[in-house]
């Protein structure tokens, strides 16, 4: 298994024109986690365009399905991303979750007035709020969602008395 590459991702990400929200473990090391992660996790808009743009921008690091048989055929393209919604993947820059909806945000575009812009070198990108990354790890309820939500919550009253 290769290491993410969490800033070339993004970059490729950014410079592909790809409407993305940083959501999951990421995102909670962007807001100050000590939390460890092995994924980058995106919500990503569905709309035809930026489907467009995701599928042309990832060809380079050949995604595949992660923990699928290797030699299956499998192509990861704009019909396959529309006849799609969520997808684990690995691909030569790491392993990378795109989802179309995440369990306790919804879609994108309900995500998107809640988002705060981050900034990896000079690539700009939307990072989810504090506030609804806690709520989608409860909503999520997985025990590796459920251990984190402590130091979030710290993390989110020590923000909000510093204000």
């Amino acid at each position: 298994m290769t290491a993410t590459d969490f800033p070339a991702l993004i970059t490729l990400l950014t410079e592909g024109g790809v409407e993305f929200i940083v959501i999951g473990g990421v995102a909670a090391t962007i807001h100050g986690s000590a939390h460890i992660t092995v994924d980058l996790d995106l919500l990503y808009r569905r709309t035809p365009g930026n489907v467009e743009r995701l599928a042309a921008a990832l060809v380079p690091i050949r995604p595949y399905l992660r923990g699928a048989p290797e030699g299956l055929p499998f192509r990861f393209d704009a019909a396959t991303i529309h006849r799609g919604l969520n997808f684990t993947l690995q691909t030569t820059l790491g392993d990378l979750d795109l989802l179309g909806e995440v369990t306790g945000g919804g879609t994108y575009d309900m995500v998107l007035p809640e988002a705060e812009t981050a900034l990896l070198e000079e690539h700009r990108f939307r990072c989810v709020s504090l506030r609804r990354l806690i709520a989608m790890k409860r909503a999520a309820g997985r025990p590796k969602d459920l251990n984190v939500i402590a130091e979030l919550e710290a993390l989110l009253e020590e923000r909000e008395r510093d204000e």
